[in-house]
């Protein structure tokens, strides 16, 4: 089982957290980007730089990802692509999404995509707060232990 990450939004914080787990476990992370993506030196860890795009970063994941891997992601789309594929979604504030959630997650994301389209500003996300790297840090944690061969 592999940790893909939505690299060109994941906060800087997150993937540092991602780099100690797959050096901690071991497990492979991969981050995924159409930018270049410096990591630090590991077999654990590597990158990936696809050409820029709309959603090319996403479709390399959803292409690559297998039954059981964990996607790190905030894009909800992608989040369902990879969970009909069997993986794990988890965004970086900790949000665990599944076949449970994430049909609602979508219809509040094309909802607040409709608003901002007819011109109602939401503002955007509030900052990583404590909370949610501890949320990311436990989830992450949780998924770890159920990896074969990662002494948790």
């Amino acid at each position: 089982m592999k940790v893909w990450v939505d690299a060109d939004a994941c906060p800087v914080v997150i993937k540092e957290m991602l780099y100690r787990a797959a050096n901690r476990k071991p497990v492979e992370v991969t981050l995924v980007a159409n930018q270049p993506i410096r990591v630090p030196p590991s077999k654990w860890v590597t990158s990936i730089q696809v050409s820029s795009g709309f959603d090319v970063a996403d479709d390399e994941i959803v292409a690559r990802v297998k039954t059981g891997d964990l996607v790190i992601t905030s894009d909800i789309p992608l989040a369902d692509e990879v969970i009909s594929k069997g993986a794990l979604a988890l965004s970086p504030r900790g949000e665990l999404f599944s076949k449970e959630n994430i049909k609602s997650r979508l219809n509040i994301r094309d909802f607040m995509d409709t608003m901002r389209a007819s011109g109602i500003q939401s503002g955007g996300p509030a900052a990583l707060s404590q909370r949610d790297k501890m949320n990311f840090a436990n989830q992450l944690d949780r998924w770890l232990a159920k990896v074969p061969g990662a002494n948790a």
